[in-house]
C-alpha cells in the first residue's frame, strides 16, 4: 500500500474532513495513481485517499476510517447511502418533484460525481478524472436501485481539459450503452407541480437547473400584478411561477436561443395543463442577448421585480476579483434601474465567491447606485443539495431576496 506523508502544518483542513489535497501539500515523487494510506507528519492516520496525477486536484481523501477498504463496494455503498438521503423524493403517489439531485459530489463523499433525476431518466455529470474511471460503478449501481428508462453519462465542460476527460455523451438502456439513432425524445418531469422537458443529452450541464427550486417558488410571493425582469432567465423557471402567482408581464432575457425557445414551449405547456394562466404567453417577451450589456439600456422605474441568476462568472478562485466586479456592475444597474420599492432576486453560483463576499458586493452596488438595500430573506439550495460542513465550497449557490429604497 502507498502512503503519503502531509508536510507539518497542511493537515489542519483534512483532520477536519475536507477532502482535496494539493500538491504542496506532499511529495508526488515516485507514486502510482490509486488508493494510498495518507498520514500527517508524524505518522499518524488522516484518511484513505485516490492519487491521480491527471487530476488538477492530484490527492481526493475518501474515508477517514481507518478500518474501511475503498474498492467496488466501498463506491457501491456511497451512491445507495446517497439514494436513500432523497428517500421523500421517491416516494409518494402525487408528487409535485420528480426532478431532483440524487448526488451531490463531495457534498456526499462522492468526488466528482453528480446525478440528477428527471422523471424516469437519470442523467450523471462528472467532473472528475477519478469518477470517470468509475462511471460504470455508477451507472450498474443506480440502475439496479432505481430502474430508471434511461440513464445518460455526461461530463462537465470546466472540467475536461483539466481532468484529462473526455468531451462526450453515454447513453445507457436496459442494461447496455447504446448509440441513439438521431434526437432522443423529450423527457418531461415536474419541479412543484410545473412541467417542465429536456432532451436527453442536450442542454447546459444538466440541461435544468433543479438547485432553484425553493427559491422559484418563493418568488410567487412578490410576483402577483408585477412587471418583472427575469435575466438569464435560462428555461424559465422564475418566469413560470411568477405566471402561475399573477404577474402582468415578464421580460426574460438571456444569451441562448435555444434556452429561450425552451422557455417558451414550458409556457405553452403549462398552459395546456392550465397550472398557469391561459393568457400567459402573452404576458411574455424574450430577448436573446448579453445580458450584462442590456442592463444598460433598460427603462428606469419600470420593474417592480428582477431576478439575477447569472451562469458561474468564477470557476477558480484566481478569477473571483473579476466576477466581484462583474456582479457588483450586474447588481448596480439593476438597483438603479428598478422602482422604489422594487425587489431583486439576485445570485450568485460562483463557488469561489462565498456569501460574505456576495454580501458586501450588493452593500457596494447599493452605495454605487446611491440606494438603500433591505434584505428580506437569504437563500441557497434546497435540502437535495446538502451542505457539508467540512467542506464549504458546496455551498456553491448564494442568493438574497432584497427591496430597493431610492
Amino acid at each position: 500500500m502507498q502512503t503519503i506523508r502531509i508536510a507539518k502544518g497542511k493537515e489542519k483542513q483534512l483532520l477536519r474532513h475536507h477532502p482535496w489535497v494539493f500538491s504542496k501539500a506532499f511529495d508526488p515523487n515516485g507514486l502510482d495513481d490509486g488508493i494510498v494510506r495518507v498520514e500527517a507528519y508524524d505518522g499518524s492516520f488522516i484518511a484513505w485517499g485516490m492519487y491521480d496525477s491527471k487530476s488538477h486536484i492530484p490527492l481526493h481523501l475518501l474515508s477517514w476510517k481507518e478500518h474501511e477498504t475503498i474498492d467496488a463496494s466501498w463506491w457501491q455503498g456511497r451512491i445507495r447511502e446517497s439514494v436513500l438521503r432523497r428517500k421523500r423524493y421517491l416516494t409518494g403517489s402525487d408528487r409535485q418533484d420528480t426532478t431532483f439531485r440524487l448526488i451531490f459530489g463531495e457534498a456526499d463523499m462522492l468526488p466528482g460525481l453528480v446525478a440528477d433525476v428527471y422523471g424516469t431518466m437519470i442523467r450523471l455529470i462528472i467532473s472528475s478524472h477519478m469518477a470517470w474511471e468509475r462511471k460504470d460503478i455508477a451507472v450498474t449501481t443506480l440502475a439496479g436501485l432505481l430502474h430508471p428508462s434511461l440513464i445518460v453519462v455526461t461530463t462537465d465542460s470546466n472540467y475536461t481539459s483539466i481532468e484529462a476527460i473526455p468531451k462526450s455523451a453515454l447513453f445507457w438502456k436496459d442494461g447496455a450503452y447504446f448509440t441513439p439513432e438521431g434526437k432522443l425524445e423529450a423527457v418531461r418531469f415536474k419541479e412543484s407541480g410545473l412541467f417542465y422537458e429536456i432532451i436527453p443529452g442536450m442542454g447546459q450541464k444538466s440541461g435544468f437547473y433543479c438547485d432553484q427550486r425553493e427559491n422559484r417558488k418563493l418568488i410567487e410571493r412578490y410576483a402577483q400584478g408585477a412587471t418583472m425582469l427575469d435575466a438569464f432567465c435560462y428555461t424559465g423557471g422564475f418566469t413560470l411561477h411568477a405566471l402561475k402567482a399573477g404577474a402582468s408581464h415578464v421580460d426574460m432575457m438571456d444569451a441562448s436561443e435555444d434556452a429561450l425557445h425552451q422557455a417558451l414551449v414550458h409556457i405553452h405547456i403549462n398552459q395546456d395543463q392550465q397550472t398557469i394562466p391561459s393568457d400567459s404567453r402573452g404576458k411574455v417577451t424574450t430577448t436573446c442577448c448579453n445580458v450584462f450589456e442590456q442592463m444598460r439600456s433598460l427603462k428606469e422605474n419600470y420593474y417592480d421585480l428582477m431576478v439575477l441568476d447569472p451562469p458561474k462568472l468564477a470557476k477558480t478562485k484566481s478569477q473571483a476579483e473579476t466576477a466581484s466586479r462583474a456582479y457588483k456592475d450586474l447588481n448596480r444597474l439593476a438597483m438603479a434601474k428598478i422602482k422604489n420599492g422594487g425587489i431583486i432576486a439576485t445570485f450568485s453560483c460562483s463557488g469561489a465567491i462565498d456569501r460574505e463576499t456576495f454580501r458586501m458586493i450588493l452593500a457596494w452596488a447599493a452605495m454605487d447606485a446611491g440606494v438603500e438595500l433591505q434584505i428580506l430573506d437569504t437563500l441557497g439550495a434546497g435540502d437535495d443539495h446538502p451542505i457539508r460542513i467540512s467542506f464549504p465550497e458546496s455551498e456553491y449557490l448564494k442568493g438574497y431576496i432584497v427591496r430597493i429604497i431610492k
